[in-house]
Order: C-alpha cells, then structure tokens, then sequence
C-alpha cells in the first residue's frame, strides 16, 4: 500500500475526480430533483455498485483485455452508448406534469420498485461504460509500488477505497439537488429540466459512441 502521504493524495484526487459533472452525477442530481433526496442515494449507490464490478473484473483481467483488444472495448462502449440514448431519449420525451401533481409523482416514484429501478439505472450506466474499467487500470495503478508483492491485492483495496469515498461526494450531490427540488421556480420547470438532462444524456452517449480505444498501459 501507499505511503501515508501518498494515500491522502489518493483520496483527495478521488474526491475531485468524483465532484466533476459527468453521466454518474448528472444521474444522481436527475433523480433526486425528480424523487427526492432518497431517490438520488439510490442512484448513486448502483453507481457505485456498478463501479464495484470494474474494480473486481479489472484485478481478474477482464479489464485488461478490455484495454488491449479493440473488438471487447468496441462491443461493450456500443453498448453502454445505446443506454445512455436510451435514458436521454425517454427523459426528453418525457410528459410534463401539473405543479399540483408534483408531490404525489414524487411519492409515487419513491416507492420501493421504482427505487430498485433508479439503483439498477445507475448500476447498468457504470457497467456498460467501458471507460470506467479503463479509468480504474490507468489511474489506481500510479499509486501501487512497482515492488509491490501482489499487486492484483493493492488494486483492489485502492479500488475499493476510491468507490467508498465516492458515496459521501454522491450523498452530497443528492442532498444539493434535493434541497433544490423544493424550489418554487424549479419545480415549475421541472419537464425542462429533465429536457436538458436528457440531451446531456444524449451527448454522453454519442461521445462514448465515437470514443476510441485508448492505449493504456497496465501496471507500471
């Protein structure tokens, strides 16, 4: 393992990695102006399970074969890119609701099968992004010793590190957009506001669509 100042470091630019907008917050900042702060936790706790599934496949291989064969990084990030069109589209073909029937919608989605849905959306977002698996092979490796006796075991617990601190950084975005949920002049626009969303969900997903293979080099 790292050093202690190391290990900060590690932390620290786990944290400013996780505050960067992207597909995981804009999910996360979606549902909780939709449902509710409890919606938003949900969703970024499938992130983070989604995230868990990198980090274990990574230290088996599968990532790396991810990273070195361009047919299994192809197939995969087609498909993460369908998903996310696929959010976009339905968030901007969205019906628009009357102000009074806020409330009720957001009582009615907080239930206990629409919040597997919202866990499972953020679960299926972060699996089928090939780019998280390549993210967790090119980033955590930098701070693992090139004399390090099993490296595949240091992988895993920095992996494991980065996704916990990642769920108080998804609470805090959750609780941001929960609190501006109740807003007034929010939730008269919010058929916009899931408009926007989706395009940006859109546009996730066509820049994941025309990304290419990056070469990344495993280990050190």
């Amino acid at each position: 393992m790292p050093d202690l100042p190391h290990l900060l470091a590690f932390i620290a630019a786990g944290w400013l990695l996780n505050l960067t907008p992207g597909p995981d917050v804009l999910y996360v900042v979606t549902n909780s102006l939709r449902s509710g702060v409890r919606a938003g936790i949900v969703a970024g706790l499938g992130i983070t399970a989604g995230c868990f599934v990198h980090i274990f496949a990574a230290a088996v291989g599968v990532g790396t074969l991810m990273a070195t064969s361009a047919t299994a990084f192809t197939v995969l990030k087609y498909i993460g890119a369908a998903y996310l069109l696929y959010l976009g589209v339905r968030m901007v073909l969205s019906r628009a609701k009357p102000p009074a029937d806020l409330d009720a919608a957001a009582a009615a989605v907080s239930g206990e099968r629409s919040l597997k849905a919202i866990f499972l959306g953020g679960f299926w977002t972060n699996v089928l992004n090939p780019k998280v698996a390549l993210f967790f092979l090119a980033f955590v490796p930098q701070f693992i010793a090139p004399g390090a006796d099993n490296k595949a075991l240091y992988f895993v617990l920095l992996g494991v590190l980065f996704n916990l601190n990642a769920i108080p950084v998804n609470v805090g975005w959750a609780l941001a957009a929960g609190w501006m949920a109740h807003r007034g002049a929010v939730q008269k626009g919010m058929h916009w506001l899931d408009r926007v969303a989706g395009v940006l969900f859109i546009g996730f997903g066509l820049k994941l669509a025309f990304t290419d293979a990056p070469a990344v080099r495993i280990g050190h």
